[in-house]
């Protein structure tokens, strides 16, 4: 009798044991698990330092031409509203930042460094400029990608000047499929015009003093 009281003993204190697993599951509550790493990221930068380091590697997607300009523009939009959204959250908190609100941050940030991360490792890239026309955008994508890497150009400026810039872009390849992968003369002084406007208000959104 003494065998089959330990046994029924054992089982029922394995039981007991099971029981908070077995709750968990049932209320739909699924054990903690660790999170995926995120490529390119950072997680033990500050917020502040997280977003500088997401600025040098747009900068330096741009300048290696690994980011098109339409990617640029669209990350550091995505930069801009997380900017956004921190300045928010300070205000309604003296100026603070709550754990629930760093962690939101983060959250935004991981995604927008996955982003930078699959642009510069897929097929779409600035190309090597084989004509002047390429070469002036070429210059004004290193002059961005300055402008970002030394602080001087915000997200919001990045992100509007590579809007223009991949515009621009999308109009020469729009030019060129119409004329059999050639630009007309009135078309290069027409690109030129539009390069020209994109210069100065690159120098102007560097040399504003912030």
């Amino acid at each position: 009798m003494k065998i089959p009281l330990r046994v029924t003993f054992l089982s029922a204190a394995l039981a007991a044991l099971m029981l908070p697993g077995v709750a968990q599951t049932q209320s739909g509550q699924a054990p903690a698990t660790s999170s995926a790493p995120v490529p390119g990221a950072n997680s033990n930068l500050s917020i502040n330092q997280r977003k500088q380091d997401q600025q040098q590697r747009i900068a330096n997607g741009v300048a290696s031409g690994q980011m098109t300009a339409g990617e640029a523009s669209k990350v550091e939009s995505q930069e801009h509203n997380i900017n956004q959204e921190e300045q928010t959250m300070r205000q309604e908190d003296n100026g603070h930042l709550t754990a629930a609100d760093k962690a939101s941050l983060k959250q935004q940030q991981n995604q927008v460094s996955s982003e930078i991360y699959q642009d510069k490792h897929n097929a779409a890239t600035q190309g090597t400029p084989k004509t002047e026309v390429g070469r002036r955008a070429q210059n004004q994508q290193q002059r961005i990608s300055q402008g970002v890497a030394s602080g001087k150009l915000n997200a919001a400026e990045t992100s509007h000047l590579e809007s223009q810039e991949a515009a621009i872009n999308k109009e020469k390849r729009e030019d060129r499929e119409a004329n059999g992968g050639k630009l007309t003369q009135q078309e290069k002084a027409h690109i030129n015009k539009q390069q020209n406007h994109m210069s100065k208000e690159i120098y102007r959104d560097k040399h504003k003093g912030r």
